[in-house]
């Protein structure tokens, strides 16, 4: 039975930035306020001009890259997002044009800030039985566009970006070891977005309740984000016959700085064992965990041979954990060069778009 490793990596955030004295001139709040709550210091604010597929695009293409695989070569793309751009068609599906992957199925996956590890597992499972060789799993947000930026509460929470990560069948053992996934419904409404839904569709009167808009109980969420980010990781841990001290990173859902500090406390580590960057992206939701990783693995922190836990919790309710063994890229030869293929991808697209039209005048006449 193959393994699926992790060799590839990329992400990508806004070039805007907007900071707690930014948020600070729209509501009641301060920067020392935010940080002392939530540590964050600023977040990624996406442009018009940028959608989660368009993020996602550019972080795929770094990943793969550092995988050196060929678009055309993935079999499977899984897009975890919390803000698609339409609910149909999937946005999995417009990365997939983007990107040229001509051979790969796509579908977006809805856990909100565990889509991430759901997702991830998903991959796994499917290279593990075979039915697979690669799969690109996608995290990416922009949630600022579902921001109340006068409710001091979330406003100040969320931002923008997303993470990508390859996954590649090996004989070599590695990779994934295990995974654990659970949710609980009658925790569903305590964090909501219903804009454009079929029980709240787009009308004057949804905007005027202020449906198109996060809603949040924060201090329930804390009260749960606490306990289950413990549980989670002693679970998937004890399934992949681990225990704590053959673990080197935690690899946490970033939505805020208190959470992580009391999940390292209820795991008695101390939190140099934890990777954190929520001071500088805000909570991306899906998007978290994988950014965070690719910045440790920029920078080195993560080596080969190390385990990690990503651990998340999220809407729904919903939480998970995953723990993997780093192994890296696959050696492989040659260079591809993935950006060099989305004119290509454009190229064909448009080709595609046209067939569709001639076939449909021919169609016409036969009927």
């Amino acid at each position: 039975m193959p393994y699926a490793h992790i060799t590839g990596w990329g992400m990508s955030a806004p070039e805007s930035v907007l900071t707690n004295d930014d948020i600070s001139k729209m509501v009641e709040t301060s920067d020392a306020w935010i940080r002392e709550r939530t540590g964050i210091r600023e977040r990624h604010i996406a442009r018009d001009d940028q959608f989660p597929s368009t993020l996602a695009v550019e972080a795929s293409i770094k990943a793969l890259k550092v995988a050196n695989l060929h678009p055309r070569d993935l079999d499977l793309i899984i897009c975890s997002t919390s803000s698609p751009e339409h609910i149909f068609p999937a946005t999995a599906c417009l990365i997939q044009d983007q990107l040229g992957a001509t051979k790969a199925g796509a579908f977006d996956l809805l856990a909100a800030c565990t889509g991430f590890i759901y997702a991830m597992n998903m991959g796994a499972q499917a290279i593990r039985s075979g039915s697979i060789k690669s799969a690109l799993i996608i995290g990416t947000e922009t949630l600022s566009r579902f921001i109340n930026w006068k409710d001091r509460n979330t406003c100040i929470l969320f931002g923008d970006g997303a993470g990508v990560l390859v996954l590649q069948a090996s004989e070599q053992p590695g990779g994934v070891l295990s995974s654990v996934l659970h949710s609980d419904g009658s925790g569903g409404d305590l964090l909501t977005l219903g804009r454009g839904s079929s029980r709240y569709p787009a009308s004057e009167s949804a905007i005027l309740d202020g449906k198109h808009y996060i809603e949040m109980d924060g201090k329930e969420i804390f009260r749960f984000a606490t306990r289950i980010m413990v549980s989670a990781t002693h679970e998937v841990l004890a399934g992949a016959g681990l225990t704590l001290d053959q673990v080197q990173w935690i690899i946490p859902h970033q939505a805020n700085i208190r959470i992580i500090e009391a999940a390292a406390r209820g795991l008695k580590l101390p939190m140099e064992r934890f990777i954190v960057n929520v001071e500088h992206y805000g909570n991306t939701s899906a998007a978290s965990i994988p950014i965070a990783m690719v910045e440790a693995l920029e920078k080195g922190q993560i080596k080969p041979g190390e385990r990690i836990v990503m651990v998340g919790f999220g809407a729904g309710l919903t939480w998970g954990a995953l723990a993997a063994e780093w192994t890296g890229p696959i050696p492989s030869k040659g260079h591809v060069r993935p950006e060099r293929y989305r004119l290509f991808a454009r190229l064909r697209s448009l080709v595609r778009r046209a067939l569709r039209f001639i076939e449909g005048l021919f169609y016409r006449r036969e009927l």
